[in-house]
């Protein structure tokens, strides 16, 4: 009877044993689990700082090219017009040149160039 009581506090103890080291390799694969998140996440930090600032790079660059498009439908219109619209041409020219018929009124606003 000794005997076996002998034998059940060494299993039990050994059961104890085995559970502390398990626990333990548990915090330990949670431990490394941990690093390796914060590894990966200040990897990934930086990373996109950089893509929010190309983000905006590129949008600004849109926008710069819809202005450029704006300006060219602009011009192309105006062209158009120099060439087809005689109406159009007089009014340029006779503006750009400062001339004007008799008897007419010339109202003219500064530009903010």
């Amino acid at each position: 009877m000794l005997r076996k009581r002998i034998e059940t506090a060494r299993y039990t103890r050994m059961e104890a044993r085995t559970r502390i080291i398990r626990g333990a390799g548990r915090m330990g694969f949670m431990a490394c689990g941990v690093a390796l998140g914060f590894v990966v996440v200040a990897t990934a930090v930086p990373q996109h700082r950089e893509l929010v600032k190309l983000e905006e790079r590129h949008r600004n660059a849109e926008q710069r090219e819809a202005e450029v498009l704006i300006q060219r439908d602009h011009r192309r219109i105006e062209l158009k017009a120099l060439r087809e619209d005689p109406a159009y041409l007089e009014i340029h020219a006779r503006d750009r040149l400062d001339y004007f018929r008799e008897g007419e009124r010339v109202l003219r606003q500064r530009r903010n160039r």
